[in-house]
Order: structure tokens, then sequence, then C-alpha cells
């Protein structure tokens, strides 16, 4: 279990986040207004600009004043030898795709 620091203090496991998406977008501001709905938003800013949205595997959406790139890099920097073209050439390996 490694756990991810998202600013002020607050921390996140790595294992459950299923993405990190910019807060520019429409879809991204539609995101986060169907969580407060469904009472599954998180609001971890402290009264600061939101920079990040974190999207969790259990449907929560949690707001970050953290820039996605440096989730990014912290996230790398708690795996440092997962690259995403290896587990991507993986796959297909697994399911019999030629690389």
């Amino acid at each position: 279990m490694q756990i991810l620091n998202i600013g002020f203090g607050n921390t996140v496991m790595v294992e459950r986040i299923v993405a990190v998406i910019n807060t520019g977008s429409s879809p991204a501001r539609k995101l986060k207004e169907a969580a407060k709905n469904q009472g599954k938003l998180v609001d971890v800013t402290e009264g600061r600009r939101t920079r990040s949205i974190l999207v969790m595997d259990s449907n929560h959406v949690i707001l970050s004043s953290v820039q996605p790139d440096t989730i990014s890099q912290r996230i790398q920097a708690l795996n440092p030898g997962y690259h995403l073209a290896e587990h991507y050439s993986q796959q297909k390996i697994q399911t019999g795709e030629t690389v």
C-alpha cells in the first residue's frame, strides 16, 4: 500500500486512483458536479484554487490544489520502475496480440 500526498497533509492510496485530470474542460466540471450531487465529492483544496481532479475506483472525486503534473511526478517517484508503455506492451503479450 502506497500513500500519495495530494496537498496540505491529505493523502490517498495510489492503488485506488483511476485518473488524475485537469480542471479546465467542460467534462471535468460536469464530473465534479455529478459527484457533488451523489455525495461523492471530497474537497481537499483548503479554499485554494482547484488544479486537479482525482477519480477514485470507488467513484469518489477528489479536488486538489496540486497540479496534475506534480501528482503524476509523485506517483512516478513512488513507482520508478513502472512505465505505461511497458504495461501496454505486457497487456498485448497477455492477450496474444503482436507487439
